[in-house]
This record gives structure tokens, sequence and C-alpha cells, in this order.
């Protein structure tokens, strides 16, 4: 990640594609691993109500931005961050199908999040919120700068994921602008919210995954757990190469800005805007098997 902000980096308010999720998407999209499917699925189900739970924190301090751009750039996230909730429920649906306790979970996390906003403060969770678009921000500029990461995935299912970290990128810095220049949340509060995102996200993801993995009848599921996180956390592990941009959130002159390869970015925008196709885009930066 050496990049930089371009100049005419901008939020584009896309409607969410069409992916062809009523497609015949394999249970087991992510190459047959079930492991790696399930984290990417996992993570899906938490998508919908976190999205809402972003987009409440930011309008918190909405009627207070008295900048243009700031309050453009805050619209424009609103819309982006409710198609993502939209795409990733209609595939949630999917996921409901095959057993898996999609309503129960989401209201759970429905439940969790209330409690959020009823005990914690405003600038607590608007920095939980900075928190969460920058680990999601960095997992998109790492996943879009590894072309093998998808490589073996359904061209739906990379379809979707890249396209939704496409628009983590463009708008990553929105939600911290707000805490910093409106909400004026100091470094502690900052801090504090990633830490609490950093024990709260992984043990949601992992619960739900193991969940499904009961429900899809996984045999020997410790040696799929193993081989799993080792591909998470092991020495050259999915999370273990983001490990140096999670750091340096902890940074007291960070900005979200400050870092980032924009290639793939730029190369996906080109091949979309000229084609409308969503696959095609993402196709154009990972190996088609």
């Amino acid at each position: 990640m050496d990049g930089s902000m371009p100049p005419n980096q901008q939020i584009i308010p896309r409607k969410g594609p069409d992916f062809g999720l009523d497609g015949d998407i394999p249970r087991h999209w992510f190459g047959g691993d079930p492991f790696k499917t399930r984290f990417f699925d996992a993570m899906s189900l938490l998508f919908p109500e976190g999205e809402k739970f972003f987009i409440q924190c930011v309008r918190d301090y909405r009627e207070r931005i008295t900048d243009p751009q700031m309050q453009a750039d805050v619209k424009d996230f609103i819309y982006q961050e409710g198609q993502h909730g939209m795409v990733h429920d209609a595939y949630n649906r999917r996921v409901a199908t095959q057993g898996v306790a999609v309503d129960h979970i989401e209201a759970r996390m429905l439940k969790m999040l209330a409690f959020q906003r009823r005990n914690f403060s405003r600038k607590m969770t608007l920095a939980q919120t900075a928190a969460a678009e920058h680990m999601t921000a960095i997992m998109a500029h790492s996943f879009m700068a590894d072309r093998e990461m998808f490589a073996a995935a359904d061209p739906r299912m990379r379809a979707l994921y890249v396209w939704h970290a496409i628009e983590e990128i463009e708008h990553k810095s929105v939600a911290y602008d707000v805490m910093q220049k409106v909400a004026k949340v100091g470094y502690g509060w900052r801090i504090l919210g990633m830490l609490y995102l950093s024990v709260v996200f992984p043990l949601h993801t992992f619960l739900i995954l193991r969940h499904m993995l009961k429900v899809d009848g996984v045999k020997n599921r410790f040696g799929v757990w193993m081989r799993g996180l080792a591909w998470l956390y092991g020495p050259r592990g999915v999370m273990t190469k983001l490990l140096p941009h999670y750091l340096a959130y902890y940074r007291p002159g960070f900005h979200p800005w400050t870092a980032g390869q924009m290639a793939t970015y730029t190369t996906w925008r080109q091949v979309f805007d000229q084609s409308g196709d969503a696959i095609a885009a993402a196709n154009a930066l990972h190996p088609v098997t």
C-alpha cells in the first residue's frame, strides 16, 4: 500500500450491480474450500445491520457539517453503504436456504448494535464506525492488490466482493473525517473504538463461521479450522499481511488517505465505466480459473 489519494478521487453513488446471485453459485464457492467460503459468508451476514449502524453513527453529526464537500461525501457514503446492505441481504437470503440461521443471527446483531446505540456515547459509536471503515479499507486494498486472492472464487462472488472493496476504498475517509473534523473525537476515543472493534468483529465472525460449518456437516472440523486459521494468521496469512496497515491506525497523525495502492482501483473503474459489467471488471484484476 504505497499510493495516495489521486487529485480527482471521488465517491461514485452506483446502484448495486446485478451479480447473478440467483444463479447456480456453489455452496462452497471459494474454490470448494468450506472455511474460506464461510469466512466471507459470515462477514456478509454482519454487513446489512452493520452498514445501517455506520450510517446512523455518521448521521448523528450530519447537521453539524458546514463544508459542502463533506456534506456531499457523507451523502454518497450513505448511498453506497445502503447499496452494500441491500446486495449482501440478497445474498444472505440465499445462504438462509442452505439451513443457516440467518434471521436469528441478524436479530442478534441488531440487538447488540441497538444496545450500543443506547448505552455508548455518540463519540464512541462514531469511533467504532471509523475503525470499521479502516478495517474494511485495508482488507479492500489488500484483496484488490493480491491477484491470487480470489483466483479460485466463483466469478459472481468475486465480483461482489471486489465491487464492495472498490466502494470501501472510495469512501474510506468519510467517517474518519467526520469523527475528527466535526465530532472532534480525541485520540483516546479513536483508539478505544479500534480496540473494541478488534475484539468484537472477529469474535462474531468466527461464531457465525462455526455455526455454518456445523450446518454444512463438514467433517474433521478441527483440521478445517487449523488450516483456515493458518490461511488467515499464518506467517504469510491474509490477516498477517494487514498487520502493519492495521497498526498504522494507532499513529497520532494517521489519516486513511496516507496509504493505499490505487492501480487496481483504476483498472476496475476503467473496465466497469466502459462496460457496466461488474464481473468483467473483477475478472480484469484476478485470473479467471
